[in-house]
């Protein structure tokens, strides 16, 4: 039987003087998002050409839990006032993937 989720890709292209900061917020991020309970996973990547560009992506059980993910407190603490401000340019995807069981 097939199992559906949501899947988040996330491009942040950050501000070059602020590049170490943005990645050591991500983690902090990545660990709070990680205990949610709709989050499966949460990973971020650097450019290797370009080590501005960081990559998110972020899976969840169902559109509900992104949802749900965009509340919690991590998110506004971390995420819109700390990392958004940092960052020349942000970009969110949202697809619905399909995996067998």
């Amino acid at each position: 039987m097939a199992q559906t989720y949501f899947d988040v890709v996330v491009r942040y292209q950050v501000k070059p003087e602020e590049t170490e900061t943005v990645l050591r917020l991500l983690g902090e991020m990545a660990a709070a998002t990680r205990t949610e309970e709709a989050n499966l996973s949460y990973e971020y990547f650097q450019g290797v050409e370009d080590p501005t560009h960081i990559v998110i992506l972020e899976r969840y059980a169902d559109a509900a839990g992104f949802a749900a993910h965009r509340e919690y407190e991590h998110v506004r603490s971390i995420g819109a006032e700390q990392i958004i401000p940092r960052l020349a340019r942000r970009t969110i995807q949202t697809f619905e993937a399909t995996a067998d069981a």
